[in-house]
Protein backbone atom coordinates (compact mmCIF):
# COMPACT_ATOMS: atom_id res chain seq x y z
CA UNK A 1 0.00 0.00 0.00
CA UNK A 2 1.05 3.54 -0.71
CA UNK A 3 3.06 5.35 1.96
CA UNK A 4 3.93 8.91 0.97
CA UNK A 5 4.12 12.43 2.34
CA UNK A 6 2.35 13.86 -0.70
CA UNK A 7 -1.38 14.33 -1.13
CA UNK A 8 -2.69 11.12 -2.64
CA UNK A 9 -5.38 11.55 -5.29
CA UNK A 10 -7.09 8.43 -6.61
CA UNK A 11 -8.79 9.14 -9.93
CA UNK A 12 -7.74 11.38 -12.81
CA UNK A 13 -11.12 12.69 -13.95
CA UNK A 14 -12.31 16.28 -13.75
CA UNK A 15 -12.48 16.31 -9.95
CA UNK A 16 -9.13 14.58 -9.47
CA UNK A 17 -7.31 16.89 -11.88
CA UNK A 18 -8.89 20.00 -10.36
CA UNK A 19 -7.99 18.82 -6.87
CA UNK A 20 -4.40 18.25 -7.97
CA UNK A 21 -4.19 21.75 -9.48
CA UNK A 22 -5.56 23.40 -6.36
CA UNK A 23 -3.11 21.49 -4.17
CA UNK A 24 0.02 22.29 -6.17
CA UNK A 25 -1.13 25.90 -6.45
CA UNK A 26 -0.55 25.93 -2.71
CA UNK A 27 2.88 24.34 -3.09
CA UNK A 28 1.70 20.91 -1.90
CA UNK A 29 3.04 17.96 -3.92
CA UNK A 30 0.60 15.42 -5.35
CA UNK A 31 0.72 11.73 -6.22
CA UNK A 32 -2.14 11.07 -8.65
CA UNK A 33 -3.22 7.55 -9.61
CA UNK A 34 -5.38 6.80 -12.63
CA UNK A 35 -6.08 3.30 -13.95
CA UNK A 36 -6.21 4.25 -17.65
CA UNK A 37 -5.03 3.07 -20.11
CA UNK A 38 -4.35 -0.27 -18.44
CA UNK A 39 -8.03 -0.50 -17.51
CA UNK A 40 -11.11 1.38 -18.70
CA UNK A 41 -14.53 1.79 -17.12
CA UNK A 42 -17.56 0.82 -19.25
CA UNK A 43 -18.04 4.47 -20.27
CA UNK A 44 -14.45 5.57 -20.96
CA UNK A 45 -12.27 4.95 -24.01
CA UNK A 46 -9.58 7.66 -24.05
CA UNK A 47 -6.20 7.36 -22.30
CA UNK A 48 -6.36 11.08 -21.42
CA UNK A 49 -7.11 12.42 -17.97
CA UNK A 50 -10.28 14.53 -17.51
CA UNK A 51 -12.17 12.59 -20.18
CA UNK A 52 -15.71 13.87 -20.82
CA UNK A 53 -18.19 11.04 -21.32
CA UNK A 54 -21.90 11.93 -21.28
CA UNK A 55 -21.75 15.28 -23.09
CA UNK A 56 -19.28 17.93 -24.19
CA UNK A 57 -21.37 20.70 -22.62
CA UNK A 58 -20.65 22.44 -19.31
CA UNK A 59 -24.08 24.05 -19.55
CA UNK A 60 -25.21 27.67 -19.23
CA UNK A 61 -22.66 30.48 -19.25
CA UNK A 62 -24.89 33.26 -17.90
CA UNK A 63 -23.75 34.19 -14.37
CA UNK A 64 -27.42 34.82 -13.58
CA UNK A 65 -28.02 31.06 -13.83
CA UNK A 66 -27.02 28.77 -10.98
CA UNK A 67 -24.49 26.77 -13.01
CA UNK A 68 -23.14 29.92 -14.66
CA UNK A 69 -22.60 31.39 -11.19
CA UNK A 70 -20.84 28.23 -10.01
CA UNK A 71 -18.49 28.41 -13.00
CA UNK A 72 -17.72 32.06 -12.23
CA UNK A 73 -16.96 31.21 -8.60
CA UNK A 74 -14.60 28.51 -9.82
CA UNK A 75 -12.87 31.00 -12.11
CA UNK A 76 -12.39 33.31 -9.14
CA UNK A 77 -10.80 30.36 -7.31
CA UNK A 78 -8.44 29.76 -10.25
CA UNK A 79 -9.99 26.56 -11.59
CA UNK A 80 -7.82 24.72 -14.09
CA UNK A 81 -10.83 22.99 -15.62
CA UNK A 82 -12.60 26.29 -16.27
CA UNK A 83 -9.42 27.74 -17.76
CA UNK A 84 -8.99 24.85 -20.20
CA UNK A 85 -12.72 24.72 -21.01
CA UNK A 86 -12.67 28.31 -22.19
CA UNK A 87 -9.50 27.69 -24.17
CA UNK A 88 -11.01 24.69 -25.99
CA UNK A 89 -14.59 25.97 -26.33
CA UNK A 90 -16.78 25.30 -29.36
CA UNK A 91 -19.86 27.36 -30.35
CA UNK A 92 -22.91 26.36 -28.29
CA UNK A 93 -25.11 29.45 -27.98
CA UNK A 94 -25.40 30.53 -24.36
CA UNK A 95 -23.76 27.32 -23.13
CA UNK A 96 -20.10 26.48 -22.57
CA UNK A 97 -19.24 23.42 -24.65
CA UNK A 98 -15.77 22.14 -25.46
CA UNK A 99 -13.87 20.16 -28.05
CA UNK A 100 -13.94 16.93 -26.09
CA UNK A 101 -10.59 15.51 -27.23
CA UNK A 102 -8.69 18.80 -27.21
CA UNK A 103 -9.99 19.57 -23.72
CA UNK A 104 -8.84 16.26 -22.23
CA UNK A 105 -5.49 16.39 -24.04
CA UNK A 106 -4.84 19.91 -22.74
CA UNK A 107 -5.63 19.02 -19.13
CA UNK A 108 -3.47 15.89 -19.39
CA UNK A 109 -0.54 17.87 -20.75
CA UNK A 110 -0.60 20.32 -17.85
CA UNK A 111 -1.11 17.74 -15.10
CA UNK A 112 1.49 15.28 -16.38
CA UNK A 113 4.17 17.95 -16.83
CA UNK A 114 3.67 19.79 -13.58
CA UNK A 115 6.84 19.61 -11.44
CA UNK A 116 4.87 18.93 -8.25
CA UNK A 117 2.61 16.20 -9.67
CA UNK A 118 3.56 12.59 -10.25
CA UNK A 119 0.99 10.69 -12.33
CA UNK A 120 0.98 6.91 -11.97
CA UNK A 121 -1.06 4.90 -14.46
CA UNK A 122 -2.17 2.12 -12.18
CA UNK A 123 -5.42 1.03 -10.53
CA UNK A 124 -5.79 1.44 -6.78
CA UNK A 125 -8.36 -1.03 -5.47
CA UNK A 126 -8.55 -0.06 -1.81
CA UNK A 127 -8.13 2.95 0.40
CA UNK A 128 -4.88 3.20 2.36
CA UNK A 129 -4.83 2.79 6.15
CA UNK A 130 -5.35 5.92 8.21
CA UNK A 131 -2.39 8.29 8.44
CA UNK A 132 -1.64 12.00 8.54
CA UNK A 133 -1.36 12.41 4.77
CA UNK A 134 -4.59 13.53 3.05
CA UNK A 135 -6.23 11.23 0.53
CA UNK A 136 -8.71 12.45 -2.10
CA UNK A 137 -10.94 9.75 -3.57
CA UNK A 138 -12.20 10.97 -6.95
CA UNK A 139 -12.81 7.73 -8.81
CA UNK A 140 -16.12 8.93 -10.20
CA UNK A 141 -19.57 7.42 -10.55
CA UNK A 142 -18.13 4.26 -12.15
CA UNK A 143 -15.91 3.42 -9.18
CA UNK A 144 -14.70 -0.18 -9.44
CA UNK A 145 -16.35 -2.88 -7.38
CA UNK A 146 -13.16 -3.34 -5.37
CA UNK A 147 -12.85 0.34 -4.46
CA UNK A 148 -16.59 0.59 -3.79
CA UNK A 149 -16.26 -2.34 -1.40
CA UNK A 150 -13.34 -0.62 0.34
CA UNK A 151 -15.38 2.56 0.66
CA UNK A 152 -18.40 0.63 1.92
CA UNK A 153 -16.21 -0.80 4.65
CA UNK A 154 -15.69 2.74 5.95
CA UNK A 155 -19.21 4.07 5.46
CA UNK A 156 -20.88 1.02 6.98
CA UNK A 157 -23.24 0.74 4.04
CA UNK A 158 -23.12 -0.08 0.36
CA UNK A 159 -24.25 3.40 -0.59
CA UNK A 160 -26.73 4.36 -3.27
CA UNK A 161 -26.83 4.15 -7.04
CA UNK A 162 -28.70 5.66 -9.95
CA UNK A 163 -28.46 5.25 -13.69
CA UNK A 164 -26.97 7.70 -16.14
CA UNK A 165 -27.22 7.40 -19.92
CA UNK A 166 -24.93 8.55 -22.72
CA UNK A 167 -26.18 10.23 -25.89
CA UNK A 168 -25.07 9.12 -29.38
CA UNK A 169 -22.63 11.07 -31.55
CA UNK A 170 -23.21 11.31 -35.31
CA UNK A 171 -20.78 12.11 -38.14
CA UNK A 172 -21.56 15.48 -39.70
CA UNK A 173 -20.91 14.43 -43.30
CA UNK A 174 -23.63 11.80 -43.05
CA UNK A 175 -26.36 14.37 -42.31
CA UNK A 176 -28.78 15.70 -44.93
CA UNK A 177 -28.41 19.48 -44.77
CA UNK A 178 -31.22 19.96 -47.28
CA UNK A 179 -33.55 19.01 -44.41
CA UNK A 180 -31.58 20.06 -41.34
CA UNK A 181 -31.14 23.76 -40.63
CA UNK A 182 -28.72 25.71 -38.43
CA UNK A 183 -30.31 27.93 -35.80
CA UNK A 184 -30.20 28.88 -32.12
CA UNK A 185 -33.43 29.16 -30.18
CA UNK A 186 -35.11 32.55 -30.72
CA UNK A 187 -32.22 33.38 -33.11
CA UNK A 188 -30.05 33.97 -30.03
CA UNK A 189 -26.48 33.84 -31.27
CA UNK A 190 -24.96 32.73 -34.57
CA UNK A 191 -26.94 29.51 -34.85
CA UNK A 192 -24.75 27.01 -33.05
CA UNK A 193 -27.14 24.06 -33.24
CA UNK A 194 -28.33 21.90 -36.11
CA UNK A 195 -32.07 21.29 -36.04
CA UNK A 196 -33.93 18.27 -37.39
CA UNK A 197 -37.62 19.33 -37.79
CA UNK A 198 -40.50 16.90 -37.27
CA UNK A 199 -44.11 17.27 -38.29
CA UNK A 200 -46.78 15.69 -36.10
CA UNK A 201 -47.02 12.47 -38.11
CA UNK A 202 -43.25 11.92 -38.01
CA UNK A 203 -43.13 12.70 -34.30
CA UNK A 204 -45.92 10.27 -33.43
CA UNK A 205 -44.25 7.51 -35.46
CA UNK A 206 -40.97 8.23 -33.68
CA UNK A 207 -42.67 7.97 -30.27
CA UNK A 208 -44.36 4.71 -31.30
CA UNK A 209 -41.03 3.18 -32.34
CA UNK A 210 -39.42 4.27 -29.06
CA UNK A 211 -42.22 2.63 -27.06
CA UNK A 212 -41.98 -0.64 -28.95
CA UNK A 213 -38.19 -0.85 -29.27
CA UNK A 214 -35.75 -3.32 -27.73
CA UNK A 215 -33.65 -2.14 -24.81
CA UNK A 216 -30.59 -3.32 -22.97
CA UNK A 217 -31.84 -5.36 -19.99
CA UNK A 218 -30.84 -4.51 -16.45
CA UNK A 219 -28.91 -7.08 -14.44
CA UNK A 220 -30.82 -8.99 -11.78
CA UNK A 221 -29.26 -7.02 -8.92
CA UNK A 222 -29.84 -3.62 -10.50
CA UNK A 223 -32.67 -1.27 -9.53
CA UNK A 224 -33.54 1.61 -11.84
CA UNK A 225 -33.04 5.06 -10.26
CA UNK A 226 -32.65 7.51 -13.09
CA UNK A 227 -31.32 10.99 -12.43
CA UNK A 228 -34.14 13.38 -13.34
CA UNK A 229 -31.78 15.81 -15.08
CA UNK A 230 -30.47 13.17 -17.48
CA UNK A 231 -33.43 10.92 -18.36
CA UNK A 232 -33.16 8.52 -21.31
CA UNK A 233 -35.33 9.70 -24.20
CA UNK A 234 -37.44 6.53 -24.02
CA UNK A 235 -38.17 7.13 -20.34
CA UNK A 236 -39.45 10.60 -21.19
CA UNK A 237 -41.57 9.05 -23.94
CA UNK A 238 -43.07 6.57 -21.46
CA UNK A 239 -44.09 9.44 -19.17
CA UNK A 240 -46.35 10.88 -21.84
CA UNK A 241 -46.50 11.34 -25.58
CA UNK A 242 -45.77 15.07 -25.39
CA UNK A 243 -43.13 14.92 -22.63
CA UNK A 244 -40.14 15.10 -25.04
CA UNK A 245 -41.79 18.09 -26.78
CA UNK A 246 -41.54 19.98 -23.50
CA UNK A 247 -37.98 18.77 -22.99
CA UNK A 248 -35.12 18.15 -25.45
CA UNK A 249 -37.43 18.11 -28.48
CA UNK A 250 -39.07 21.46 -27.69
CA UNK A 251 -39.64 23.30 -31.00
CA UNK A 252 -40.40 26.78 -29.60
CA UNK A 253 -38.19 29.53 -31.02
CA UNK A 254 -36.73 27.29 -33.75
CA UNK A 255 -38.76 28.28 -36.79
CA UNK A 256 -37.88 26.31 -39.91
CA UNK A 257 -36.57 28.80 -42.52
CA UNK A 258 -38.38 26.81 -45.24
CA UNK A 259 -41.81 27.39 -43.66
CA UNK A 260 -41.25 30.31 -41.29
CA UNK A 261 -43.06 28.33 -38.57
CA UNK A 262 -41.98 26.29 -35.57
CA UNK A 263 -42.03 22.54 -36.34
CA UNK A 264 -44.12 20.15 -34.25
CA UNK A 265 -40.92 18.88 -32.61
CA UNK A 266 -37.16 19.29 -33.11
CA UNK A 267 -34.12 17.14 -32.52
CA UNK A 268 -31.10 19.36 -31.88
CA UNK A 269 -27.49 18.46 -32.65
CA UNK A 270 -24.57 20.18 -30.92
CA UNK A 271 -20.94 20.32 -32.08
CA UNK A 272 -18.58 17.83 -30.51
CA UNK A 273 -15.40 19.45 -31.81
CA UNK A 274 -14.22 22.72 -33.30
CA UNK A 275 -14.04 21.32 -36.80
CA UNK A 276 -17.71 20.37 -36.66
CA UNK A 277 -17.07 16.84 -37.92
CA UNK A 278 -19.15 15.23 -35.15
CA UNK A 279 -22.41 16.21 -33.45
CA UNK A 280 -24.07 15.13 -30.21
CA UNK A 281 -27.82 14.39 -30.14
CA UNK A 282 -28.88 16.81 -27.42
CA UNK A 283 -30.94 15.17 -24.68
CA UNK A 284 -30.91 11.76 -26.39
CA UNK A 285 -29.38 9.70 -23.63
CA UNK A 286 -30.64 6.17 -24.18
CA UNK A 287 -30.58 2.51 -23.22
CA UNK A 288 -31.82 1.30 -26.60
CA UNK A 289 -29.88 -1.62 -28.05
CA UNK A 290 -27.27 -0.56 -30.60
CA UNK A 291 -29.22 -1.99 -33.54
CA UNK A 292 -32.39 -0.23 -32.44
CA UNK A 293 -30.57 3.06 -32.03
CA UNK A 294 -29.40 2.95 -35.63
CA UNK A 295 -32.85 2.01 -36.89
CA UNK A 296 -34.92 4.45 -34.85
CA UNK A 297 -32.60 7.47 -34.89
CA UNK A 298 -32.39 7.22 -38.67
CA UNK A 299 -36.13 8.01 -38.67
CA UNK A 300 -35.20 11.54 -37.55
CA UNK A 301 -35.52 13.90 -40.54
CA UNK A 302 -32.09 14.56 -42.04
CA UNK A 303 -30.57 11.48 -40.39
CA UNK A 304 -31.76 8.75 -42.76
CA UNK A 305 -28.16 7.92 -43.69
CA UNK A 306 -26.58 8.88 -40.38
CA UNK A 307 -23.29 7.25 -39.44
CA UNK A 308 -22.65 7.04 -35.71
CA UNK A 309 -19.25 7.73 -34.19
CA UNK A 310 -20.59 6.55 -30.84
CA UNK A 311 -23.87 4.95 -29.87
CA UNK A 312 -25.66 5.64 -26.63
CA UNK A 313 -25.32 3.48 -23.56
CA UNK A 314 -26.39 3.32 -19.95
CA UNK A 315 -24.31 2.78 -16.86
CA UNK A 316 -24.65 2.71 -13.13
CA UNK A 317 -23.46 5.71 -11.14
CA UNK A 318 -22.37 5.18 -7.55
CA UNK A 319 -22.38 7.81 -4.82
CA UNK A 320 -22.40 7.95 -1.04
CA UNK A 321 -25.22 9.13 1.16
CA UNK A 322 -23.42 12.41 1.79
CA UNK A 323 -25.47 13.64 4.79
CA UNK A 324 -24.42 10.53 6.70
CA UNK A 325 -20.88 10.23 5.37
CA UNK A 326 -19.40 13.70 4.81
CA UNK A 327 -18.54 16.79 6.81
CA UNK A 328 -18.93 20.19 5.05
CA UNK A 329 -15.18 20.16 4.35
CA UNK A 330 -15.72 17.00 2.20
CA UNK A 331 -13.85 14.93 4.78
CA UNK A 332 -15.34 11.57 5.74
CA UNK A 333 -16.77 11.59 9.24
CA UNK A 334 -15.20 8.23 10.05
CA UNK A 335 -11.87 8.99 8.33
CA UNK A 336 -11.06 12.73 8.29
CA UNK A 337 -7.85 12.02 6.36
CA UNK A 338 -10.03 11.01 3.37
CA UNK A 339 -11.83 13.54 1.17
CA UNK A 340 -14.48 12.55 -1.35
CA UNK A 341 -14.68 14.56 -4.56
CA UNK A 342 -16.60 14.48 -7.82
CA UNK A 343 -19.88 12.66 -8.39
CA UNK A 344 -18.94 10.08 -5.80
CA UNK A 345 -19.56 12.77 -3.17
CA UNK A 346 -23.22 13.09 -4.17
CA UNK A 347 -23.38 15.86 -6.76
CA UNK A 348 -24.42 15.53 -10.38
CA UNK A 349 -22.84 17.11 -13.45
CA UNK A 350 -19.39 17.94 -14.80
CA UNK A 351 -19.25 21.40 -13.27
CA UNK A 352 -20.50 20.32 -9.86
CA UNK A 353 -18.10 17.36 -9.79
CA UNK A 354 -15.19 19.62 -10.64
CA UNK A 355 -16.25 22.08 -7.95
CA UNK A 356 -16.08 19.32 -5.33
CA UNK A 357 -12.58 18.47 -6.55
CA UNK A 358 -11.64 22.13 -6.24
CA UNK A 359 -12.76 22.32 -2.59
CA UNK A 360 -11.22 18.95 -1.72
CA UNK A 361 -7.90 20.07 -3.21
CA UNK A 362 -7.94 23.33 -1.25
CA UNK A 363 -8.73 21.60 2.04
CA UNK A 364 -6.30 18.73 1.57
CA UNK A 365 -3.56 21.28 0.90
CA UNK A 366 -4.52 23.24 4.00
CA UNK A 367 -4.32 20.17 6.18
CA UNK A 368 -0.97 19.12 4.72
CA UNK A 369 0.29 22.65 5.42
CA UNK A 370 -0.94 22.61 9.01
CA UNK A 371 -4.00 24.86 8.51
CA UNK A 372 -7.66 24.21 9.22
CA UNK A 373 -9.93 23.17 6.34
CA UNK A 374 -12.49 25.74 5.19
CA UNK A 375 -16.20 25.73 4.35
CA UNK A 376 -17.50 28.05 1.60
CA UNK A 377 -20.20 30.60 2.51
CA UNK A 378 -23.77 29.28 2.19
CA UNK A 379 -24.73 32.20 -0.10
CA UNK A 380 -22.30 30.97 -2.77
CA UNK A 381 -23.09 28.28 -5.32
CA UNK A 382 -20.21 26.22 -3.92
CA UNK A 383 -21.61 26.60 -0.41
CA UNK A 384 -25.12 25.74 -1.61
CA UNK A 385 -23.85 22.44 -2.99
CA UNK A 386 -22.09 21.67 0.28
CA UNK A 387 -25.34 22.47 2.09
CA UNK A 388 -27.20 20.00 -0.11
CA UNK A 389 -24.62 17.30 0.59
CA UNK A 390 -24.47 17.73 4.33
CA UNK A 391 -27.86 19.07 5.43
CA UNK A 392 -30.28 17.04 3.32
CA UNK A 393 -32.52 14.37 4.82
CA UNK A 394 -30.48 11.14 4.50
CA UNK A 395 -33.65 9.11 3.89
CA UNK A 396 -34.43 11.03 0.72
CA UNK A 397 -30.98 12.08 -0.44
CA UNK A 398 -30.39 12.20 -4.21
CA UNK A 399 -27.53 13.72 -6.23
CA UNK A 400 -28.31 17.19 -7.53
CA UNK A 401 -27.10 19.70 -10.06
CA UNK A 402 -26.61 23.20 -8.72
CA UNK A 403 -29.85 25.18 -8.69
CA UNK A 404 -31.11 28.25 -6.87
CA UNK A 405 -33.43 26.06 -4.81
CA UNK A 406 -30.36 24.89 -2.88
CA UNK A 407 -29.50 28.44 -1.78
CA UNK A 408 -30.66 30.01 1.51
CA UNK A 409 -34.21 31.38 1.45
CA UNK A 410 -34.67 35.02 0.51
CA UNK A 411 -34.88 37.46 3.40
CA UNK A 412 -36.29 40.20 1.17
CA UNK A 413 -38.57 40.71 -1.80
CA UNK A 414 -36.75 40.46 -5.14
CA UNK A 415 -38.53 40.69 -8.53
CA UNK A 416 -38.44 37.34 -10.31
CA UNK A 417 -36.54 38.62 -13.34
CA UNK A 418 -33.79 40.03 -11.15
CA UNK A 419 -33.32 37.05 -8.83
CA UNK A 420 -30.54 35.36 -10.75
CA UNK A 421 -28.48 38.51 -11.02
CA UNK A 422 -29.07 39.41 -7.37
CA UNK A 423 -28.06 35.90 -6.32
CA UNK A 424 -24.87 36.28 -8.33
CA UNK A 425 -24.02 39.65 -6.77
CA UNK A 426 -24.54 38.30 -3.24
CA UNK A 427 -22.60 35.13 -3.97
CA UNK A 428 -19.59 36.79 -5.58
CA UNK A 429 -19.36 39.37 -2.79
CA UNK A 430 -19.48 36.57 -0.20
CA UNK A 431 -16.86 34.59 -2.11
CA UNK A 432 -14.50 37.58 -2.31
CA UNK A 433 -14.76 38.18 1.43
CA UNK A 434 -14.21 34.46 2.11
CA UNK A 435 -11.12 34.45 -0.09
CA UNK A 436 -9.70 37.43 1.76
CA UNK A 437 -10.32 35.76 5.11
CA UNK A 438 -8.95 32.33 4.15
CA UNK A 439 -6.26 33.19 1.58
CA UNK A 440 -3.36 30.83 2.09
CA UNK A 441 -0.83 32.15 -0.38
CA UNK A 442 -0.90 30.30 -3.65
CA UNK A 443 2.55 29.41 -4.94
CA UNK A 444 4.33 28.68 -8.22
CA UNK A 445 3.99 31.93 -10.16
CA UNK A 446 6.51 30.78 -12.78
CA UNK A 447 4.62 27.62 -13.75
CA UNK A 448 1.31 29.49 -13.58
CA UNK A 449 2.53 32.15 -16.02
CA UNK A 450 3.72 29.42 -18.35
CA UNK A 451 0.30 27.75 -18.22
CA UNK A 452 -1.47 31.04 -18.95
CA UNK A 453 0.57 31.52 -22.14
CA UNK A 454 -0.04 28.04 -23.55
Amino acid sequence: MINDTRILIIGGGLAGCEAAWQAVSRNCPVLLYDMKPAKFSPAHNSPHLAELVCSNSLRASDVGSAVGLLKEEMRQLDSLIMKIAERTAVPAGRALAVDRDLFAASVTEIIEHHPLIEVVREEITELPPENSTPVILATGPLTSEAMAASLAGLTGREGLAFYDAIAPIVQADSLDMDIIYQKSRYDDGPGDYLNCPMDKETYLLFMKELREADYMPLKDFEDTKYFEGCLPIEVMCARGEDTPRFGPMKPVGLADPKTGRDPYAVVQLRKENREGTHYNLVGFQTKLTYSEQKRIFRLIPGMAKAEFARLGSIHRNTFVCAPEVLDPTLQMKTRPDIFLAGQLSGVEGYVESTAMGLLAGINAARILSGSQPVIPPPDTALGALIGHLTRSDPKHFQPSNINFGLFPAWDRQVPKRQRGQVRAEIALAALKKWQEETEDGRQEPEFRRKTEKE
